[in-house]
This record gives structure tokens, sequence and C-alpha cells, in this order.
């Protein structure tokens, strides 16, 4: 209730009734009271936060001048006026790179060993205070992320996770700004911009994020249905460009899981059940942002999650206590592995992430992947030899506004204690955490060898090296706008999510015939069907039905992140079928059914006349495979269960495995 009606309900009882009268008198001044509190909270943490700001600040000195030496030109990053080896970009990497770490003091290595979330402004400017917006994202951002001078200037952190959807020319614009508040640090250690993914439909900010400047194309479950290793590939040279263009040089993704379980929340972010069919795409599309080799043009992945995310008890995610369970009913552990081996290491991922759950019956101890030596030092480092950066998923070590750490099977060690058995198990960097005080606590205590924190930090310094961050960091803010969304990038974006569409069923009522009248539903451009068949308002004067359904799953909020992760059942539930019957039983009809894991569609392809699915199509992509101008070519990355009781009676790790699938992987028709 507002100020307003409730002055307008006090004036209108007033004369009345005076106990009544009274209540609302006690309430308005209460109102009046918290809206009181409120503002003077804010304005305290506003102005807390800008001196703090000024603080920070303070604390950074001069720009870096650029010089030459030798007729070199090189940055002076620790302003001595002379050319330290890490300065020089003709010494080798390995030369740089070991110079560097032995002028790094302890704060700055602690401050290298994280990457975590920060906070953008609308205009893309620093968040240094709380941003009044209707936007909820950002202002939650600004009240309960760090500021982003706190963590440069004070914590000496140099790798960030932005969130933030904006315009090329701003997303461009805030890389500058933070490059050159980190090159006016002691040593001028640049920052490496990291991000999910940012080219599909979703807006999920822990997992995926809609941004309009970039191109569209369908998500990994649509590339899978492509098949085509060639057009993964060129869509990842081609969001290699964007992202470039930016300032973002940190992938974070692709992701090698398996979606042997169907009903687990992060299905969509995979590239199927299939294990082979799964690395030959993880492998292309690495090779799309990294090149044949890492260098100065290239975005570097960090693949996840190994050594496989996606066999969750009962397809509860693990960012969350109910799913911190990952099990091996099916005795198919190596099978989730095959990815990492056979694809992203063929490509020479420069960095891995292990995912939260705690793969049970598979390892010495019962804890999360993170914390657990046998799977990072036992397996990944020693048994297949990977000598990259591996980062842990976000948030395991200490709580937050956004909950718990997610510490499965250490929750009742302390943060510090979590830090050094992530560090002993073999990790190097920590994702989602702003804590580096706690190791330089485990040095300081004896608890951790400095000597230690070399051999991560070293790993971390040899990316920025190999991306040219060191040489120059800097991005050009226009050119970012020609280069971002450019017609041919998007072009290409819609061919692929043509080509991933997959026909499930056809009556032969497609390909539909120009000018046929088409009543839709489910359409976010619906108008986009005028340009191609006759649209009509009332489905009684429609020669055909056209509805969009998505993909079925119980809501969820008892914990932040929950209502993103779209979990739980595969069936559409009575009122969801009853909206969906009554509209496609009056006339012929085409159900297009947007797949983020593989929904129970049994009754549904029944009363059908045809039956697609979808892995994020435009509507004005969906018109044109429809009447026929681009074809669908997809194939099922997986299949598509007939029954409720099916699913439950599957096993997580095991590939397409339920009884009686109503289509099988690989499954698509054509026209």
């Amino acid at each position: 209730m507002n100020l307003t009606l409730c002055n307008y309900l006090f004036l209108k009882l007033n004369l009345k009734d005076k106990p009544v009268r009274k209540f609302w008198k006690i309430l308005r001044y209460l109102l009046w009271s918290l809206l009181a509190i409120v503002i003077i909270g804010s304005a305290v943490v506003y102005f807390t936060k800008k001196s703090k700001s000024k603080s920070n600040m303070e604390l950074l000195g001069e720009e870096a001048p650029t010089l030459i030496y030798s007729g070199v030109s090189y940055r002076d990053l620790n302003k001595n006026g002379k050319m330290d080896i890490y300065e020089n970009p003709n010494a080798s990497i390995d030369e740089r790179v070991n110079d560097l770490v032995s002028q790094m003091n302890l704060t700055e290595k602690a401050g290298s060993m994280y990457v975590s979330m920060i906070g953008t402004t609308p205009d893309g400017g620093p968040m240094e205070t709380p941003v009044l917006t209707a936007d909820p994202m950002t202002l939650l951002m600004s009240m309960m992320l760090p500021t982003n001078s706190e963590m440069i200037a004070r914590k000496r952190m140099n790798s960030f996770n932005i969130l933030a959807s904006l315009d090329a020319d701003k997303m461009a614009k805030y890389n500058n700004t933070v490059q050159k508040m980190a090159e006016r640090t002691r040593l001028g250690i640049p920052i490496t911009i990291a991000s999910d993914p940012r080219h599909g439909i979703e807006s999920n900010p822990g997992a995926g994020l809609f941004t309009p400047a970039f191109s569209q194309w369908p998500s990994s479950f649509g590339l899978a249905a492509t098949r085509d290793t060639v057009l993964v590939r060129e869509f990842g040279d081609i969001a290699r460009q964007e992202y470039n263009a930016v300032g973002i040089r940190l992938a974070l993704h692709p992701m090698a899981d398996l979606a042997t379980e169907p009903r687990w929340g992060r299905a969509n972010g995979t590239f199927g059940e299939d294990a082979h069919l799964s690395a030959i795409m993880t492998k292309a599309y690495v090779l799309g942002f990294q090149g044949d080799s890492l260098d100065q043009n290239s975005v570097a992945c960090m693949t996840k999650h190994f050594s496989g995310g996606g066999p969750q008890k009962d397809g509860e995610d693990a960012h969350f206590p109910y799913g911190k369970d990952q099990v091996y009913p099916g005795d198919n552990f190596d099978y989730h592995i095959i990815p990492f081996t056979e694809g992203a290491f063929e490509a020479n991922t420069a960095q891995i992430m292990p995912y939260y759950g705690i793969p049970v019956g598979q390892t010495s101890e019962e804890v999360a992947f993170a914390f657990n030596k046998d799977i990072i030092q036992g397996l990944l480092r020693d048994s297949l030899n990977f000598q990259g950066v591996v980062c842990t998923d976000w948030m395991i070590i200490s709580k937050s506004g956004m909950g718990e750490a997610r510490a499965w099977g250490l929750e009742n060690l302390s943060p510090k204690l979590r830090i050094k058995k992530t560090l002993d198990a073999g990790c190097d960097q920590f994702g989602g955490e702003s804590n580096p005080e706690l190791i330089v606590e485990l040095v300081n205590e004896g608890l951790l060898d400095e000597s230690r924190l070399d051999i991560s930090v070293k790993r971390i310094m040899k990316d920025k090296f190999r991306l040219g961050l060191f040489d120059n960091p800097y991005v050009d803010e226009q050119k970012a706008t020609q280069i971002t969304g450019q017609k041919a990038f998007r072009d290409k974006g819609k061919i692929a999510q043509a080509k991933s569409m997959v026909l499930l069923k056809n009556d032969g009522i497609l390909p539909l015939k120009e000018g046929t009248k088409v009543y839709v539903e489910g359409m976010l451009t619906p108008e986009d069907f005028a340009s191609k068949g006759t649209l009509v308002k009332n489905p009684k004067d429609a020669e055909v039905i056209i509805k969009r359904i998505g993909t079925p799953y119980d809501e969820r909020n008892d914990y932040f992140l929950e209502s993103f992760f779209h979990q739980g059942r595969l069936y559409y539930s009575d009122e969801e079928k009853k909206g969906i019957f009554d509209l496609i039983s009056q006339k012929p009809s085409i159900v297009v059914a947007n797949l983020e894991r593989p929904a129970i569609l049994t009754e549904i392809a029944a009363s059908s006349s045809a039956l697609l699915a979808e892995f994020g199509t435009s509507d004005e992509v969906l018109v044109q495979v429809l009447f026929g101008e681009a074809k669908p070519e997809g194939k099922l990355p997986f299949e598509l269960p007939s029954t409720w009781e099916a699913v439950q009676n599957q096993k997580e790790d095991v590939p397409y495995d339920s009884k009686d699938p109503l289509y099988p992987f690989g499954h698509g028709l054509g026209y």
C-alpha cells in the first residue's frame, strides 16, 4: 500500500470511526517512519561506499607510460623507467612470467588467485556506489558486491566476471576504465574480464546472459542438433570477435557435461547426452574461441565442469544443498570424461572448472570436486597431464548475500581451511570469492607455503601474457559497435537457428503454403507471421494453428538462483495441458516446443499435425522454417522420454536409457 492511498483512506474514515481512524493514523506514521529509515539507510550506505571508494583510489599510483628501449616500445607497468623482463614484448612468455612473479608480493599473489563478479553502472562506469535503477539485478549488484576500487586497488584482484548486458560501446568503455585502474597498481597487472555465455536467449545470472548487442545463436543443445562442427567452430570464431571487441577475454564455457540425467536444470548448457557428440562439439567450440593456439587474438576457454557435472541424483542441481550428490548407478564415471579427453583437451582448452557436486563412491573421500585431490591432482593433473589453470565454480568458500557457501562435504570447515583444502587438491583460482586476505593469513600462519601460490599464479599470469593483455588490454570503443552484432554475424546465427530445429513429426502439413491463414500463440513477435502467411486473430478463422510452448518445470524459490534453474518435472500439468489442448484441438495444429530439457511430449505429439523442437529460434526464423524458406535439419541431441515413470527409472549416469522413448537420440525428419 502506498502513502497516497493510506492518506486517502485516513481522510475517508476520519469522521466516521474513531478506532479505525486511530489505526490508520498509526499505520501512516509507521509507513512514513519506514520510508525515512530506508532513505537514511540508503544514504548511509551510499556515503560509506563513496568514502571507501575515495580511500581505495588513493592507493593507486600513476598511469604507466609507454617508453622505447633499443627501438622496442613497451609499457612501463611498474613505473621504474626501465624495461623489466615482464614488460619486454620480445621476451619469452616463461621469462616474462617468472620475472613478474618474482616481483609480486604476497598480497598481489593472493589477489591474482580470484575471479569474482564485478559491478558495472548502466553507462559503462565502475560501480563504486549504490545505483538507483528499476533493474533489480543492477540494484542488487550495487548493494551487495564490493566496489571495483576495493577489489582492484585494495585487494589486488585482477580477474573478474561481468554480469551486465550493455551496449557494445559501453561494455568497451568499462573494459578501458578498469584496465586504466589496474594500470595504476604497483605492477600494472592487467584485468582479465570473463563472462558466461551471451549468444543465446537465456537470461540467467548463474548460467547465461542475454546480450542484445551480440549476434543470437541457438543454445548448446541446438548447436549439437546441427551435427555441424564447421558451423560450431564458426560460431566460436564470431563469438570470439564480439567478445574481443568489448574486452571479454575469458569464456566461462563451454559445458562439456553430459545430459544423461534429463531432469537436470543445467542440461540445456550441454551438447546433449552422447559423449562422442559432445566431444566433437566441445573441440570445435574451443577451437573457434581460442584458435589453434592461445594468442592475442584469442578468447581463452574455461571448459566445465570436470569430471562431468551431469549425473545429478534425481536431476537436482548442485548449486543447492539438496543436489550435492552426483551418482553413478550405471558405473559410468569414465563415460563422462570423454568430452574432455577427446574434446576440450584435444583443442588445448586454456582452463578447466570443476562442478559443485560430490562424486559419490568414486574417490577416497566424499567431498566436492574442487576439494577432491583424487579428481584434481590425481586424475586431471597427473593422469591426464592438464597443466593449465583450474578455477573453482562460484562461491564454494564463504557465505555471501547469495546464500551459504557450496562447500559440499566440508560444510563444517572454516572458509580459511576450505581454501587450503582447495589448493592442496590442485586448484589455482577461486570463483565468485573476494577474500584473498585469507590466503595471506594461511601463509603468515605457516599453514601454506608461498611457493605453492607461485605455481598457481604463474599459470594465471601465463594466460594473461598469451592473450596479450600485458602489451595492450584496451579496446576501441567506436569499433566495438561496428563489430558486435553486425549483419553478417546475425545472419549466420539465424542460419544456425534454422538448421538446429528438429522436425519430430509431420503429417504432411509442412511446409506451409504462402498465404495460409494462421493463428499463432506463444510468440514474442507474432507479426512476423504476416510476412509469409495471413495472420488471423481468432482460431476459428485459421486454416492452421501454430502454438509455441516451453519446457515444464517445478517452480522453486527457497534459494537465491533457484528460480533461474528450471528443475523437476518434465511432464505438463493438467492446467498447462488444458491451455495447449483447448487450442490445438480446434484446427490442424503445429506445436513448436522450446526444449531446455527433454520434455515429455507424448500426448502433444499425438494431438498435433506437426511437432518441432527448437533450442533458441526467433519467430522470424521460425516463420522461414514453417513456410519452407529454410529447412529444419536438426537431429535430437538426446532422447525424448515417453512417460514420467520412464524418467524416474532411468539411471542418472547412463545415456539414452529410458524405456520406450517417444523419439530416440538422433531422431529428426526433413522436408
